[in-house]
């Protein structure tokens, strides 16, 4: 389909300290793990309700895999747009 568009917007908590690699070549990618959370009461219960997803995410540009690697913490608020 010509002309389609695929867009992520992310906004969640990493629920590790980034994991960076090294490659061979000196290049580096770093993986994320985002946690994103929906809150809603249930109908029948009244009860608070949540539910948790989890999200890979791998950073292959260089300058911004140091940037998260210097930076960014287990716990860490982060938006991923892409």
């Amino acid at each position: 389909m010509a002309g389609s568009v695929n867009k992520v917007i992310l906004v969640g908590n990493l629920g590790a300290d980034p994991e960076v690699r090294t490659f061979q070549n000196g290049g580096k990618v770093c993986n994320l793990r985002i946690a994103t959370s929906e809150n809603w009461k249930d109908r029948n219960t009244g009860e608070r309700r949540e539910r948790t997803e989890w999200h890979s995410v791998a950073i292959f540009s260089e300058p911004l895999a140091r940037i998260a690697e210097q930076y960014l913490r287990k716990g860490s608020k982060v938006y991923i747009e892409g």
